[in-house]
């Protein structure tokens, strides 16, 4: 029996119970860097395989570490879990955590002889927080030979190459003034936020296909009959390259300091999260996961057959580190695409389910075909 069947009847020993796991996920939505109850039951289970689990790991309350094998290149699969606020899973993260604990336990009986060690390393806060940069700085990374995950979508992508981002807090401060008594003696910040909201709008024309812009007011006064003293929003800024990124940054800061100027406030720009960077898809992984793909009966298409989509993941950071792929499997939402309550829904159909087959069997084969031709070094 090939090392493939091997790993192809380890996961399908597993595979009503990863369902299961994926369709509490969806069930009980947790977000970023408070996924407690989630990254337990995933670390709980996987040392429930045999795998040797350390959690919490790396100085994250909800990260952990999921190994087996004791020798060789370390292959690390990424296992994301955190969900949105109100939307929950619309992110199919029930998918990719799922997916990644069946290849861990796919591989797991052939670490050996393939001489080889794998982790499925828990990575929380990806939906802002930049768990993986955090894991990249405790040194979650550093001696591993490649790393992957997928990630469901309403299209298959094999080699996403997603947006760089920043994401800022933009404050203005003001005074406040009885807004029908005395208005005049007021600075308002509300106003000051309107202004950059247009600045930024009139600034939308001029910039590239590839940018993005977009943001919501977290803080907009305190009462509708007092002059809004302080006003506050989140900002996310984007673009394809961390090149073109520092060229869109001060523009955009620009129309924060006019709005500033013109309604007499102070600014105050505070950078939260890490930078998101552009995602560097391995060739050799790419060219080996869409073959297994296709034997699996899900041809992939690249990005330049059906464009490029819009988006940001801390994996692309890990990509500038450590050889790694993050292909994108679609599954049928009737239309609705991540980040909609009615993909989240999609994520626990039949549909769902495959991409669950799919994305652990892909990347399982994939990590079986790097060791047995000994392509290591080609990474």
């Amino acid at each position: 029996m090939s090392r493939k069947e091997v790993a192809r009847q380890a996961f399908e020993a597993v595979e009503a119970e990863l369902r299961e796991i994926s369709r509490w996920m969806y069930e009980n939505p947790e977000i970023g860097y408070q996924e407690y109850e989630t990254s337990r039951r995933l670390a709980s289970y996987l040392e429930s395989k045999g795998f040797a689990v350390t959690y919490p790991a790396h100085g994250l309350e909800t990260s952990f570490e999921a190994s087996v094998g004791s020798s060789g290149p370390r292959v690390v699969i990424c296992c994301e879990y955190d969900a949105l606020p109100e939307v929950g899973q619309a992110c199919g993260h029930n998918i990719i955590a799922t997916a990644a604990v069946g290849a861990g336990i796919a591989l797991a009986g052939l670490a050996g002889e393939l001489g080889i060690r794998v982790t499925v390393l828990g990575t929380p806060a990806e939906e802002g927080g930049g768990g993986k940069v955090k894991l990249i700085e405790a040194g979650a990374f550093e001696d591993a030979a490649c790393s992957m995950m997928v990630h469901p979508s309403d299209q298959d992508t094999l080699d996403p190459s997603f947006q760089t981002r920043v994401t800022w807090r933009v404050d203005y401060h003001g005074k406040e003034s009885h807004a029908a008594g005395a208005p005049h003696l007021g600075v308002n910040a509300l106003d000051a936020f309107v202004q950059a909201y247009l600045n930024v709008s009139t600034l939308r024309q001029h910039i590239l296909g590839g940018d993005r812009i977009h943001c919501m007011i977290t803080k907009g006064g305190d009462a509708y009959n007092v002059i809004a003293g302080h006003s506050s929003s989140l900002w996310g800024i984007r673009s394809e390259t961390w090149a073109r990124l520092e060229e869109l940054m001060p523009k955009v800061r620009a129309c924060f300091e006019a709005a500033a100027l013109a309604t007499g406030c102070r600014l105050e720009i505070t950078e939260v999260d890490h930078p998101y960077l552009e995602m560097r898809n391995n060739p050799v992984m790419c060219s080996l996961f869409a073959a297994n793909s296709a034997a699996l009966g899900r041809p992939m298409p690249t990005e330049a057959q059906v464009g490029r989509s819009g988006g940001s993941s801390d994996m692309g950071n890990v990509s500038q580190v450590v050889p790694s792929i993050h292909p994108m499997l679609g599954i049928e939402a009737g239309g609705a695409v991540n980040h909609q309550k009615e993909f989240a829904a999609a994520t626990v159909t039949p549909s769902g389910n495959k991409a669950i087959r799919d994305g652990a069997l892909a990347m399982a084969w994939t990590v079986i075909d790097l060791a047995e031709r000994d392509l290591w070094s080609e990474l």
